[in-house]
């Protein structure tokens, strides 16, 4: 069986690294990570994740345009941020999942490992 590809996009160094490693660690393929909306999209067209970790604000700006793109293909989204609220983010994608930066990674894999198989 394929292990699921995670898209990672992230544009602080030390996070993104730290997030594919975890991520990686746990048996997932890992997509990333990706500083900028303009190389995670790019990614997106080479091939489709199954599921995407969004940092929100980016070094090219909000994610939201990668965001609307991958809802509209019915990839599951977890936003991972430090400067946008929970609520912010679900009132806009309420079908996604928001965790707050510093996460602990036990947490994002549990948030991960719930999203893939309620899918």
């Amino acid at each position: 069986m394929n292990q699921p590809k995670i898209l990672v996009v992230e544009d602080e160094r030390i996070v993104a690294f730290d997030l594919c490693d975890t991520v990686e660690e746990a048996g997932f393929v890992v997509e990333g990570p990706h500083p900028d909306v303009s190389s995670a999209m790019l990614a997106c067209q080479k091939g489709k994740p199954d599921l995407a970790i969004l940092d929100v604000q980016l070094d090219d700006g909000v994610v939201y345009p990668l965001a609307e793109k991958l809802a509209g293909e019915n990839i599951p989204i977890i936003f991972h941020s430090g400067q946008y609220t929970r609520d912010e983010v679900i009132e806009r994608f309420p079908q996604a999942r928001a965790l707050a930066k510093p996460c602990p990674p036990s947490a994002m894999l549990d948030a991960v490992t719930k999203v893939l198989t309620s899918n």
